[in-house]
């Protein structure tokens, strides 16, 4: 598996990808901002000439529902609004044309999107974030139950067993 950052944290939050601190006191970061960077960042996935064609297989005619679901998850994620009620997890899950080496990709179009929306502050954090979420992502997709060794923190003993 592909790293995506060098200081992406190990292991994975249990709550499917979504971060646990909002950044609602970050300087820089206001919810004009992050609909600005949703809009942006998906206008250029859509030129993107691997991603693109897997987002408009999966969007097609479903734009602008995605974007403001989008818009509510990085609000949820960067403000805490608690608005975003979806699972990430499964619907990356469900995506059968997805590759490891696509979220690198897709860090690489965010990356600069973030640095332009924001100020030099807000963007490190909102990167940050980002680069939590894409390790979480596809560790949840690609992790085969051979990559799991017992005593790295991802092994999870009781898993299927009944309590009584």
């Amino acid at each position: 598996m592909h790293k995506l950052s060098d200081n992406a944290p190990a292991g994975h939050p249990d709550d499917g990808a979504l971060p646990r601190r909002g950044l609602a006191d970050q300087p820089g970061l206001a919810p004009e901002q992050i609909a600005r960077l949703v809009d942006r960042f998906y206008a250029e996935i859509r030129r993107h000439p691997r991603l693109g064609p897997i987002f408009e297989r999966r969007l097609a005619g479903q734009w602008d529902s995605h974007l403001a679901r989008m818009t509510q998850f990085w609000e949820s994620i960067l403000l805490q609004t608690g608005t975003f009620k979806g699972r990430p997890v499964p619907v990356h899950l469900a995506l059968a044309d997805i590759r490891p080496d696509d979220y690198p990709e897709w860090l690489a179009v965010f990356r600069p999107v973030a640095r332009e929306v924001f100020g030099p502050e807000a963007a490190g954090a909102v990167i940050e974030r980002a680069e939590r979420i894409a390790t979480t992502l596809q560790a949840f997709t690609f992790l085969e139950p051979t990559d799991v060794r017992p005593g790295d923190g991802r092994s999870c003993p009781d898993a299927g067993a009944s309590h009584a």
